[in-house]
C-alpha cells in the first residue's frame, strides 16, 4: 500500500516509517503544521493537493486530527490515526464519526467509552517499541561522554507538569468551599490506582464556580463535556503534578534518583536533575544503564499502557510502574515488570529490587522479550493494515 503520512514533532515517527516499509508499503511523507484549529480551508486545500499528487491507500497520522478527516470524507479516503496523548480532546469532535476513519487509542477505557457509545470507528490499539532499534542501541562510548552519565540507581524521565499550562493555580478565584473540595477529592484521587472518579464528582455548582477564575468553554462543533475538559486537563494534571514531586522526592530522601524533565528548577535531597534529555538519541540508554526505570502515569490515562513504558522495556530496563490494568492484557507482574499501589509500595518494592539484582534482571529480560515477540511496531502494522 501507499501511505500518506502527516508528520509533525511526534514520538515514534521514524520507528513506525521503518515498520510500514519493512512490511511492504510505501511511504511518502506530508509535513503537517497544526494550527490548533479544528476546521481549516487552507490546510484542506493543501492536504487535499497532496492527496491528489501522492494518489494514496490511505493516510496515517499519530494523533488525530479533523482536518485531515474532514479532507479524507470529502475525497473518500481512508484515514488512520494512532492516538498516544491524553487528555486528547479532538477526539469529541464531530468528524470522529465519519466512516473514513479509523481511530485507534492505547486506553481501553477510552475506546470503551466511545464503543457504549456508539461509535465505531474508534479501535484499541496498544502503544509499542522498536525493540530492533532499541537493542542495537549500544554506541555506550557516546553517551558517557554526556554529563549526566552514571550507573543509574532509580531514574525517572518525563514531566513534572509544572513548566506551563498551570491551570489550576489559575483558578485564584474559588470560593472556600469550591477549594477545599477540590482539595479533597484530589487527596483521595491520589490514593487510588485503577480507576479515576474526579469527572463525574464536578457538579454543575463547582464547575460554575471554577469558569469565574478559567473561563473554560467547550467547541461549538464537538460534543466534549465542560465536566471532561476541567477533570482532564486541569484537575487530574494537577493530581500528577503533586503526586510526581510528592513520589520522587520520598524516593530521593531514600535512595539515589536521577531525573531527566523539563524543569531544571526542581531541587530534591538525592536527586540529580539532569534536565531533559532527547527522547529518541539518549533515553534508551538511561533505561538501558538505570536499575530502575519509574513510570508514574498521567491521570488522565484511565487503564492505558504509556508509551514511556514499552520503551523501558523495549529497551530492556527493569520497569517499575504505577498500578495501570491494561498491563494485565499483556504481561504478568513480578515476571516482565513490576507495579506499585502506594508510596509505600513504591519505596519498599524499590529496596527490594535493588538488593535482588538477579530477580530484576530476569524481569527485564522477560519484558523485553514479550515486547519483542508481540508489542513492535512492526507488530502494531501489521494489526492496522488488517482492520483496512
Amino acid at each position: 500500500m501507499k501511505i500518506l503520512m502527516l508528520t509533525w514533532k511526534s514520538f515514534g515517527n521514524e520507528d513506525i516509517i521503518a515498520a510500514f516499509r519493512r512490511s511492504g508499503h510505501q511511504v511518502v511523507e506530508y509535513p503537517y503544521s497544526d494550527k490548533g484549529e479544528r476546521t481549516d480551508a487552507e490546510s484542506e486545500q493543501l492536504l487535499t493537493h497532496a492527496i491528489n499528487s501522492a494518489s494514496p491507500d490511505f493516510i496515517f497520522s499519530f494523533n488525530y486530527f479533523p482536518v485531515a478527516s474532514v479532507t479524507c470524507k470529502k475525497t473518500g479516503l481512508p484515514y488512520v490515526a494512532w492516538i498516544y496523548d491524553s487528555p486528547y480532546v479532538r477526539m469529541y469532535h464531530y468528524s470522529i464519526n465519519y466512516p473514513t476513519n479509523y481511530v485507534f487509542v492505547f486506553d481501553k477505557e477510552q475506546y470503551l467509552e466511545f464503543h457504549r457509545a456508539g461509535i465505531k470507528t474508534v479501535h484499541y490499539l496498544p502503544m509499542a517499541a522498536n525493540t530492533e532499534r532499541l537493542c542495537s542501541m549500544k554506541d555506550f562510548a557516546s553517551f558517557r561522554k554526556t554529563p549526566w552519565y552514571n550507573q543509574h540507581e532509580v531514574a525517572f524521565i518525563g514531566s513534572l507538569y509544572t513548566e506551563k499550562h498551570q491551570f489550576f493555580q489559575r483558578m485564584d478565584k474559588l470560593t472556600q468551599y469550591t477549594r477545599g473540595y477540590l482539595d479533597g477529592i484530589m487527596a483521595v484521587q491520589k490514593q487510588i490506582y485503577g480507576y479515576n472518579f474526579i469527572q463525574q464528582l464536578l457538579s454543575p455548582e463547582i464547575i460554575k464556580d471554577m469558569q469565574n477564575s478559567l473561563p473554560l468553554h467547550t467547541g461549538t462543533d464537538s460534543v466534549e463535556s465542560i465536566e471532561y475538559l476541567f477533570a482532564q486537563y486541569v484537575i487530574n494534571r494537577q493530581i500528577t503534578a503533586d503526586e510526581r514531586k510528592e513520589l520522587l522526592s520520598a524516593v530521593s530522601e531514600q535512595y539515589s534518583l536521577d531525573l531527566y524533565t523539563p524543569d531544571k528548577t526542581l531541587q530534591l535531597t538525592g536527586c540529580a536533575n539532569h534536565g531533559p534529555v532527547d527522547y529518541y538519541d539518549y533515553a534508551p540508554y538511561v533505561f538501558k544503564t538505570a536499575k530502575i526505570n519509574l513510570n508514574i502515569s498521567l491521570r488522565s490515562i484511565l487503564s492505558g499502557i504509556p508509551l514511556r513504558a514499552f520503551d523501558i522495556m523495549g529497551s530492556g530496563g527493569f520497569l517499575l510502574t504505577n498500578y495501570q490494568a491494561d498491563f494485565l492484557d499483556y504481561f504478568t507482574p513480578n515476571e516482565d515488570f513490576v507495579f506499585y499501589d502506594s508510596k509505600n509500595d513504591l519505596l519498599d518494592k524499590i529496596g527490594y529490587y535493588l538488593k535482588h539484582e538477579a530477580e530484576r534482571t530476569e524481569i527485564a529480560k522477560n519484558g523485553l522479550q514479550k515486547i519483542t515477540a508481540d508489542h513492535t511496531y512492526l507488530h502494531r502494522v501489521n494489526e492496522i493494515i488488517s482492520y483496512l
